[in-house]
């Protein structure tokens, strides 16, 4: 969170404000202070091993402060963990204000409803109820938090800095929170603290399953990287061009309101979507001049090359659509099979968008690169045609709010060879 605008960092400064107003009648409240920071210690050391092992943070600790603690002390339980975290002050700063403002809103809305008493008590089920209100509170502050920061430091519009948030952190959170009342309810048993610990144990299993998947899409990814920097070396004029085209795909997917999983497919459709020129001669993609109808055969068939080299990459989903269909036309003239309207998978018509607007607007060995509104302008001729006009609708209107910063990935001062056409129509990059 270094550099963020000047407008975020008051957003942080006033969370941080919301923590210190939530921790002020500490001092009067009856507390049970060797709990406190039993309940302190132990979730700073989870959240570093957490952290360090597994990946995320570990919410059980702090739910069951919420449980068993008056809510000033709840809302500290959290403080030196996330002051002791890695990273820059501002980001440490920000995620203890925003913990201790979830666990404080837990903790009120748990002992407004007399959880306290049902968990003494042990009383089940009726213990569920008040927990769960708790954990609903937790996530509520987590989501209008996180929403407000994503809208002021990233710059996410803010129709839709919320949206999804709240129901994708609602189950890990609850699993949490049942976590967090098993512990408190054997906290207050006859067994004590130490038996409150043993709820740890299948919670460190779960994480660790959890750990291993996300090793494993970072193994994914990490090959990902490897078949563009590839490409990029192969076709040294498009150098560049595979993230862009991802860049790209994701701004038209979140402006067309998809979901944070598919938005992330579509970045890595974009990524991919040129990886089958693996597969073509390097002699054709850096030749200057025209290519004869032959040598353009050869070259069309890039999209199943690549369709056949990311089949087996499992987390991919449509992107592989995009990556064998980003040449198709809405009216059928396009290749590798023709398809036809709403025939061409949606995440193929996204890439294609995102794929012309780059070209370009980028240099190529064949032509010179375009200003962006005469790209736009020509991705709006050839909508209905050759592209889905919702996506370059979409396109257009995320760029005119953010701009676009396009690349030269030719060598500079290079000129086009005598004889070598202008692209009459966005299709006509290689």
């Amino acid at each position: 969170m270094e550099g963020i605008p000047a407008r975020a960092r008051v957003y942080v400064a006033c969370a941080a404000l919301g923590a210190l107003l939530c921790l002020l009648p500490l001092p009067a409240t009856r507390t049970p202070w060797w709990a406190l920071a039993l309940l302190a210690a132990l979730y700073a050391g989870c959240e570093q091993i957490a952290r360090r092992r597994f990946a995320g943070t570990f919410y059980p600790v702090l739910l069951a402060g919420a449980f068993l603690l008056p809510p000033p002390a709840a809302a500290l339980v959290a403080v030196p963990g996330a002051l002791l975290s890695q990273g820059a002050v501002v980001r440490r700063v920000w995620r203890a204000a925003q913990l201790a403002l979830a666990v404080w809103a837990a903790a009120r809305v748990h002992w407004a409803l007399d959880g306290r008493d049902a968990v003494v008590a042990s009383d089940f089920p009726y213990a569920l109820l008040p927990a769960g209100a708790a954990v609903l509170g937790f996530c509520l502050v987590l989501t209008l938090l996180d929403g407000g920061i994503l809208a002021l430091a990233e710059r996410v519009p803010v129709r839709r800095a919320w949206r999804g948030l709240f129901l994708r952190s609602l189950a890990p959170v609850a699993v949490h929170g049942l976590a967090g009342l098993m512990m408190a309810v054997l906290w207050r048993s006859p067994y004590g603290p130490v038996a409150a610990l043993l709820v740890l144990l299948p919670m460190c299993v779960s994480w660790w399953v959890f750990a291993q998947y996300h090793r494993e899409r970072a193994a994914h990814q990490a090959t990902i990287r490897a078949l563009v920097q590839a490409v990029d070396i192969k076709d040294g004029y498009t150098r560049g061009h595979s993230e862009r085209v991802g860049q790209a795909s994701m701004m038209i997917a979140r402006e067309l309101g998809m979901d944070a999983e598919r938005i992330e497919v579509l970045r890595f459709a974009g990524i991919l979507h040129d990886v089958g020129k693996l597969g073509v001669p390097t002699r054709l993609l850096r030749k200057d001049g025209p290519l004869t109808p032959q040598e353009r055969r050869v070259i069309e068939l890039h999209p199943e090359y690549g369709h056949e080299m990311v089949r087996g990459i499992s987390f991919l989903g449509e992107a592989r659509a995009a990556v064998l269909h980003h040449h198709e036309r809405l009216d059928g003239s396009g290749y590798p099979y023709g398809l036809v309207g709403g025939q061409i998978p949606e995440s193929a018509r996204v890439v294609a968008v995102a794929d012309a607007f780059d070209a370009m607007t980028s240099t190529r060995s064949y032509r010179p690169a375009r200003p962006v509104p005469a790209a736009l302008g020509e991705l709006e001729r050839c909508a209905g045609t050759q592209f889905d006009p919702r996506m370059v609708s979409a396109l257009v209107s995320v760029i005119e709010r953010h701009g676009w910063r396009p690349e030269v990935t030719a060598g500079e001062g290079r000129v086009p060879a005598p004889g070598a056409p202008v692209a009459g129509r966005p299709g006509a990059h290689r």
